[in-house]
This record gives structure tokens, sequence and C-alpha cells, in this order.
């Protein structure tokens, strides 16, 4: 047998059976769950009179539709509190792992999972929501599903997959000055583009991904699925079981040690085969950021909108929609956009590596005049740290609004949005059309260094020079 990469042996061990169709029927080791893709899963359960087979394994907790402002209950918002408390009773009812405002541990769902110790190598994952790769940093095969598959986890704890291709994405060189993790997965997207990973699972590789923390490593295998890859992982290292050991959920003693050998014999084999491999140099590399309306067109900071001329066919016409959309013309810079509103948060740059360096910029610094900023925690457990470092007096007296746990302005299903066409810096991870809550809203993505630089400068600018 050839040498096999992490997917292929997680995948094996979680296979029962090769159905008819050519699918393989899995068996989900962990599921997440919140309040926007459950509801009409767990209706389904009531219609069949159907159990959840294995509640240990379903994890639940709100995080898209409630506000960071005011969280006091009921929400101002009749249907957010009407999709909270429908979740909160079906968790109660068919007895799963629930985290709610009071707990202390609630908050975005791809944030907590992970500070929990919930997420572990060598697992398959899923949930009801598309950045669910973000848990393949800790060396498991974690991918997004609708709400029909939502029940079927719920319900038989396995999923009907397709196997996918391994394309192996290797880094060569060290991250240069002001250039992180956001920029990192934004080059990888713009240059494989965003349906580059159709039928692939991604395992990020390298040097640099070895030096890298877990914040780190999440916020690449969050945006995996951006670049149209189902899966984005990496192999579990020291660095993996360092951030898991004595969290919440992570085994103890004896069993510790004997789950460490589980994951490092799940690693990919040094001479492992690949469907694809594809190598980036890192060492030239420049912050990104979006100038379109979807993710892969991003460019360096120093670089300009192309021309039509400059992309392949295929590519021009969603330029010119997204030229017209965003009000920004092909040819010009980037740099010196002019922005109304930034926003440092989401599952993708929520998390504490990203609010101190958002705050070692904004330090002593104040937010440009008319410039709304929204610093959002990923979870309620990250909020209290951020606070005891002191890091929320900062954001305040820099003249952003501190907030509670929450989704926010990513997508928007909450009182965080986007007003008219007014244009957005965001750390999230995506910038469709309509993202930010107004339909003619407009999103750029960057890092949260350069989102914090535009907040002082309100205009899009290279955070080298702020550093």
């Amino acid at each position: 047998m050839s040498k096999r990469t992490l997917y292929n042996k997680i995948w094996d061990l979680h296979k029962i059976a090769t159905l008819p169709t050519g699918q393989d029927q899995v068996f989900i080791g962990l599921h997440y769950m919140h309040e926007v893709t459950s509801p009409a899963a767990f209706a389904m359960l009531r219609e069949t009179n159907s159990k959840v087979l294995l509640p240990h394994r379903n994890f639940a907790t709100y995080d898209h539709v409630i506000p960071t402002d005011n969280q006091s209950r009921p929400f101002l918002d009749a249907e957010a509190e009407l999709m909270a408390k429908t979740l909160e009773n079906n968790a109660k009812e068919f007895s799963l792992n629930f985290f709610g405002l009071n707990s202390g541990k609630q908050g975005v769902v791809h944030v907590i999972g992970p500070e929990l110790g919930i997420t572990q190598p060598g697992m398959t994952i899923a949930c009801g929501d598309s950045h669910t790769s973000t848990h393949g940093a800790f060396g498991s095969l974690a991918f997004g599903i609708g709400t029909t598959e939502v029940k079927d986890v719920l319900t038989t704890q396995t999923l009907a997959l397709n196997p996918l291709k391994v394309r192996k994405i290797i880094f060569q060189g060290d991250l240069p000055k002001g250039v992180y993790a956001k920029d990192v997965i934004l080059k990888v997207i713009a240059t494989l583009g965003v349906k580059g990973g159709l039928g692939y699972a991604y395992e990020f590789a390298g040097k640099m991904i070895e030096e890298l923390n877990m914040d780190d490593r999440m916020t690449i295998c969050n945006m995996a699925i951006e670049g149209g890859a189902r899966i984005g992982y990496m192999n579990p290292d020291e660095t993996t079981y360092k951030y898991i050991k004595n969290r919440e959920f992570a085994p103890k003693g004896d069993a510790w040690e004997k789950v460490v050998q589980y994951w490092e014999s799940i690693k990919s084999e040094p001479d492992a085969e690949y469907d694809d491999i594809v190598i980036f140099d890192i060492n030239s590399m420049e912050p990104m950021v979006t100038w379109g309306i979807n993710p892969g067109q991003a460019i360096g900071i120093s670089e300009s909108i192309p021309n039509l001329d400059e992309l392949p066919e295929e590519s021009r016409k969603t330029a010119e929609i997204a030229s017209k959309y965003m009000k920004l013309k092909l040819g010009q810079e980037i740099w010196g956009t002019k922005i109304d509103v930034v926003f440092i948060g989401s599952c993708t740059n929520g998390r504490m590596t990203d609010l101190r360096i958002a705050a070692k910029i904004l330090k002593g610094e104040k937010i440009a005049p008319n410039i709304k900023c929204l610093v959002v925690p990923g979870s309620q457990m990250i909020k209290e740290q951020a606070e005891k470092e002191g890091l929320d007096k900062i954001f305040i007296e820099a003249g952003a609004e501190w907030r509670l746990a929450g989704c926010s302005m990513c997508l928007a299903m909450n009182p965080d949005k986007l007003v008219g066409d007014q244009i957005s810096a965001s750390t999230s991870n995506r910038n469709f059309i309509g993202r930010q809550g107004s339909s003619t809203g407009r999103t750029i993505l960057l890092s949260p260094a350069m989102a914090a630089a535009a907040a002082l400068a309100g205009k899009i600018v290279d955070v080298r020079d702020y550093l």
C-alpha cells in the first residue's frame, strides 16, 4: 500500500461502507450546531418520531443572529429571539451539549469548539456552516453540511460523502513583516481561484505552517472553503497538543498519553502520495486586500486592480460586475480607497492573536473621524481574556466599539449591518454582494492588522507603515 495522507487515514478509519451510489458512508465523530441551520433538522426528527442517536457527540451554541451590543433577553429582534429559544429547547429536549449566554462559554461555533478542547486531531467533524473547515487546523477532517445532512447526523451519526482528492500546498520561506495568516490564505485563493479546490481537500504544509500558532492555523483552514476546497487541514504537532492539553474537554491522565499516540499515527507519511502539489514562495508576499465580490479577487496592497486584458477570459465578466458594484475602477490602485466601517472579528479573525495584533496598531492612537469600528471577540472566553489583558481599554480609547461575542457583521443576520453603500474593511471571510447586511454595502477583506491601520487612516493603507 502506498504511503497515505492524513486525509486518507482518517477517512478510512471512519468509513463504514461504500454505497451503491459510489459514495462512502462515513461516521461523523463530532457535530456542531447553531441556531440558523438546525431548526428545520429538528422539525424533521419530530415528523418521523426520531431520536438523536449519540447526543454526547453533538454540541450547540448560538452565534449568527444574536446582537453584540445588548444581549438582554428577550432579544429586541423577535425572529432572533425565536431562533435562540428554539435552539435552547431543542438542546434540552434531545439532551445535547449546549453553551448559552449564561454559560460563560458561548461564542462563534468555530471559535468555542477548539478553545474548549472539543475539537481534536483525527476526527471527522461536521456543522451546518460553510466555515467548519476551520477545525482542520487540528488535523481533523471538518466540513460544512446542509440542513438535511444535519438531520442525518443527528439520527444516524453518519453521512454519505464523495471521497476527495488531496492537494498539498507547501509554503516556502518566512512571513515578511506585516504579513499574516489572512494574507497567506487570500493569496492562495487569488492564485488558485475560488473554484480551484473543487473536489479537493487542501493539506497546508511547510516551515511557515509549523511555526504558526493555532489561531493563525485556524484562519488559513477557515477560508479553505472560499477556494472551493471542501476540507482544509494541517498535520497535528506539538503546537497542536500544547494548545489542547488541559482544556475542558481534552483527555486527561493516561487517556492523554494514549490519544497523543493516535494523533501521531494519523499524520501524513513523509512519502505520501498526493493528487496535486502546489508550492508558494512567501518571502516576497505583501499584505493582501480584496477589491471585488469574491475572496479570489484579491491583490497585494502595492498592486492595482487588474484591467480586463490582464485577466483570464472566464474572469472578465465577474470583474466588470465587481468593478461596478464596488465602485472601484479597473486599473486603479487599491491603496487609498476610502472606507466607512471597520469590522474586526468573525470565525476567521476573532481570536486572541487577532485582537492582540489589532490592539498593537491602535494603542495610543485615535480612529479617523467618521469611521465606525466594531471589535467583536469570537467568544465569551476570549472577551474575558482580552479584558484581563486590557485590550478592551485600548480599543475603546482609540474610538472603537468593544462588543459582546457573536458573528456580528460577518454576515449581518443581526443588528450589525452596513447602511446603504457603505464600504467596510473587514476581517471576515466573504465579500459577496450584500454579505454585510445591505444590498448595496461593499466589503474589502484584509487582516486584523490591516483593518486596524485602515481604521486609523480612514482608508486602505499599508500596515507596514504603522509597525
